[in-house]
């Protein structure tokens, strides 16, 4: 049973006195101190959008009555669709989807306790397992291709997914040539471009540098695909007490602010362009100030973003799911369920990274693919709640069972046990004797045999002619 797009919002880390005071600090940041934009072309945008520039400071302030009027361009709702129909998402509101996470640099492998570094045989692999995997609603490419140039990393990366799962693929992108070819390919797989703004089939990522200021790379990349009408995502990645205040409060007004330029400059760029308000916060070691990605901060962080996103009305991209653990044991375990729970229970819309990262997201593992899947099923059976009803609250049964009686052959209890109850596949409920009897595997164990046992059911492809029409039009794909 897949269980998918179920409202939250049960978590609430802010009240919404919060929200507010987040909301004008973060409008007086825009206004009064404004936000660097490297981008020759952004810069023009933004002016003529309203905004004040600062040539020499490379500085752009827009008044809170623009911003607004910008933000309220953008859709609140946004279809992200697979190739088969039934992978098709709607974000926005309060409904919950989970999905995998880029970009990983290595492999690793439990059974050796090593790792290496990600091939795109490995991102292929990954594709295959992901489509089967039935909480995991969105594939997001999860790993880098360590072989190949950075010129044909993106067109590879984007045809490896849509090559081998029906379900929506979302990724960052490198370069402007590369965004360029995926989205021809991306034509073709659909039809055509109004097939594809349609149907939306792939989605991309361009993430501003937190405190407060946008590359010229990414500026570029972001007004090129808001002009293709292509959805777009425009996280940020605030540190608190790195890149951000140190408190939480603070952290989430840098990640406000910086997501919010992103989404502005989309409207400007093409009105209506369906844009993603996202956030990668987190907390740092205090010890050496690396980033930490299994903290309980990152869950509490990035479940106010889907208050603040649910405020502003914007789908949102949050980030749960990862944890620091080089190896999967307990803490791989605790770490990645609970900041994936406090996410889908605030109403984040899509929670990506939520399946198969480790080692502070460095590292990709098969066998934590599928352990996550099970995690995720039990996130989203959370967030689903308890429904009460003449059917569910079953007095007529207990009238007729009555006192000291048994519901166990009760056809209520035939109806309702799987729907009621997650049924999981990798959890073992036996008694120790049985578990015992069947091999006393550990969980990764059995997600090791699970593994190949997928990759090797595995079976769809792009239909044959649409695939050699792709290979031979569009350069530099690696077949």
């Amino acid at each position: 049973m897949t269980r998918k797009g179920f409202a939250g919002g049960s978590f609430k880390p802010l009240t919404e006195k919060s929200i507010l005071r987040v909301h004008q600090t973060a409008m007086r940041i825009i206004e009064e101190i404004g936000f660097e934009v490297n981008s020759d072309i952004a810069l023009e945008l933004f002016e003529r959008g309203g905004g004040r520039v600062d040539r020499e400071r490379l500085r752009v302030c827009l008044p809170q009555e623009k911003v607004l009027e910008l933000i309220s361009m953008a859709p609140s709702e946004i279809r992200l669709c697979g190739q088969d129909e039934k992978h098709d998402i709607l974000l926005g509101g309060k409904r919950v989807y989970a999905g995998t996470g880029g970009t990983a640099l290595y492999i690793y492998h439990p059974d050796t306790g090593q790792k290496r570094l990600a091939t795109l045989e490995d991102l292929k692999r990954i594709a295959k397992l992901v489509d089967q995997l039935n909480n995991i609603h969105l594939f997001m490419l999860p790993t880098y291709p360590s072989e190949l140039p950075v010129e044909q990393v993106d067109v590879n990366r984007f045809f490896a997914g849509l090559d081998n799962t029906t379900k929506h693929i979302m990724g960052g992108v490198y370069t402007l040539d590369g965004v360029n070819q995926v989205i021809r390919m991306a034509d073709m797989v659909a039809g055509s471009r109004e097939a594809l703004q349609r149907r939306p089939l792939i989605s991309m990522i361009t993430c501003s540098i937190s405190p407060m200021k946008m590359d010229e790379q990414y500026g570029d990349l972001l007004v090129a695909i808001a002009k293709s009408g292509i959805p777009l995502v425009c996280p940020a990645e605030p540190l608190c007490g790195a890149t951000s205040p140190v408190t939480l409060a603070g952290n989430l007004v840098i990640q406000t602010v910086d997501s919010l330029m992103g989404v502005i400059l989309t409207q400007i760029t093409n009105p209506g362009t369906p844009v993603i308000f996202g956030s990668v916060a987190t907390s740092i070691d205090f010890g050496d100030f690396k980033y930490l990605a299994g903290s309980i901060e990152m869950g509490l962080l990035n479940a106010a973003g889907a208050q603040m996103a649910q405020f502003y009305q914007l789908p949102y991209y949050a980030t749960g799911g990862m944890t620091d653990s080089k190896v999967l044991d307990a803490q791989s375990g605790y770490e990645s369920a609970m900041t994936s729970l406090l996410c889908a229970l605030a109403g984040a819309n899509f929670i990506h990274d939520a399946a198969g990262f480790m080692e502070s997201a460095l590292t990709a593992c098969y066998e934590k693919f599928v352990i996550d899947n099970e995690i995720l099923g039990m996130v989203m059976r959370a967030v689903e709640g308890i429904r009460v009803d003449d059917d569910t609250l079953a007095y007529d049964l207990i009238k007729q069972v009555g006192p000291g009686g048994n519901f166990v052959a009760a056809k209520h209890t035939r109806k309702f046990m799987r729907s009621e109850h997650y049924q999981p596949s990798m959890s073992d409920r036996n008694s120790r004797e049985k578990w015992e009897a069947k091999g006393g595997k550990t969980t990764w164990e059995k997600a090791a045999a699970m593994v190949p046992q997928l990759i090797a059911n595995h079976t769809y492809s792009l239909p044959d002619m649409l695939r050699r029409r792709v290979l031979s039009e569009i350069a530099g794909i690696v077949d």
